[in-house]
């Protein structure tokens, strides 16, 4: 009984281990192998790319005048109200101008008598000159009258040149705004003595609408562009300036668009760097002389380049970038890019992909190249997320997979 019961065990073993395998050999693909891999692409279109340099730079104001006095005195009155717009010829400080009325009065008095002294020596000189005619007068008399009109003549310009010095100096009692702009603080009070051109200034105005930006980018920086240009890989549509935009330290970015005003023509000896100077309108006075800044800087646009998502670009074991498109047997083949920056979350790509070619963008974590897979067409929204919902592996119980 013992054995039989025994025997009938085996028979059941049997046929379970039997069902089993023919299960298994219904859900094996032909030729026994795993099935291909489902990866998400998206079709390859060339077109025109907008290019931007992203440099840091600051914020410098327009125009700087450091006021100060051009004679020695007492600051009698300030004229201006500190933080405020003023305008050029705006008056900023009065020096008492006591001394300086009393100099002009005493020039112009010199003045009036050296020109008494010329109408002598003129009245001498013509009745010399008559009289020696007559042979009235000897030679030696009308050169000294000569002599004696024209020494009148240089008294009366030296004179008129006091007269202008000591003028000058009255009106520099009066120091008035050379440029229009905002200006500081003042760094002397009524009473406070000052001195000719002295270190300290008085106040300083500064120009900030328009406001200028430097900029800053490296040589090799400048030499790529420039090769991109002579390649046919660059160029600019339309005529003017480039133009700039900004982001301010807190993110946001700056409304009003900029434009490249000039760059220098030498490169830092100890950085490697050259500046580039960019020009704003800035009548809400947001940008601040010393503020640090972010710009885009429109280089022009670049021809026949693919905007590639940044998720389907990965970096080869020499560091450089790859991606991996769908061949037309559906096999996976590997590319080597060459790669020109950025434009929001794509990579801007020049060389290794070609037009209609099929980019993977999903599942490549799975493949490698030469491996066989199963393309599903996907789309990639602003913001790089994949819209494409692949299907779940054999041993996640048939359920959809998740979109990437």
């Amino acid at each position: 009984m013992r054995a039989k019961t025994l025997r009938i065990g085996l028979v059941a073993a049997g046929l379970l281990l039997t069902s089993c395998s023919d299960q298994g050999g219904e859900a094996a693909p032909p030729g026994g192998g795993a099935p291909p891999v489902e990866v998400g692409f998206v079709v390859l279109k060339a077109q025109s790319v907008p290019r931007h340099a992203q440099l840091s730079g600051r914020v410098v104001a327009h125009a700087t005048a450091e006021i100060r006095p051009q004679i020695d005195g007492i600051i009698e009155s300030i004229d201006f109200r500190e933080g405020r717009q003023v305008k050029a010829g705006d008056i900023l400080f009065k020096v008492r101008d006591a001394k300086f009325g009393a100099a002009y009065a005493a020039a112009a008095a010199a003045l009036s008598r050296a020109e008494a002294t010329e109408q002598s020596a003129q009245a001498a000189f013509d009745r010399n000159e008559r009289l020696q005619t007559q042979n009235a007068v000897s030679q030696q008399s009308l050169d000294e009258a000569r002599a004696a009109l024209l020494q009148a003549k240089a008294d009366v310009e030296s004179a008129r040149a006091s007269l202008q010095t000591a003028r000058i100096d009255l009106d520099n009692t009066t120091i008035k705004a050379p440029i229009s702009g905002i200006i500081g603080t003042a760094s002397v009070s009524v009473g406070s003595l000052v001195t000719q051109n002295q270190t300290d200034a008085l106040a300083t105005i500064r120009q900030i609408d328009p406001v200028n930006v430097d900029l800053v980018d490296t040589s090799a920086n400048l030499l790529r562009i420039r090769q991109d240009v002579e390649a046919g890989r660059l160029g600019r549509e339309g005529e003017g300036a480039p133009s700039v935009r900004l982001t301010l330290e807190n993110g946001a970015d700056y409304e009003q668009a900029g434009t490249i005003s000039l760059a220098t023509v030498n490169v830092s000896e100890s950085t490697g760097t050259f500046t580039l100077r960019a020009s704003f309108p800035n009548p809400d006075r947001i940008l601040l002389p010393g503020m640090f800044v972010r710009a885009s800087v429109d280089l022009g646009v670049m021809p026949n380049a693919f905007l590639v998502p940044q998720r389907a670009v990965q970096r080869s074991g020499t560091g450089e970038p790859i991606a991996y498109v769908v061949s037309a047997d559906s096999k996976v083949e590997q590319r080597t890019l060459s790669t020109e920056g950025t434009s929001g979350n794509s990579w801007i790509v020049t060389e290794g992909l070609k037009e209609g070619e099929r980019l993977i963008v999903d599942g490549f974590q799975k493949i490698s190249a030469g491996a066989s897979v199963t393309p599903v067409e996907a789309t990639i929204d602003e913001d790089g997320v994949v819209k494409q919902s692949l299907a779940a592996p054999a041993d996640a119980g048939g359920a959809s997979g998740a979109e990437q």
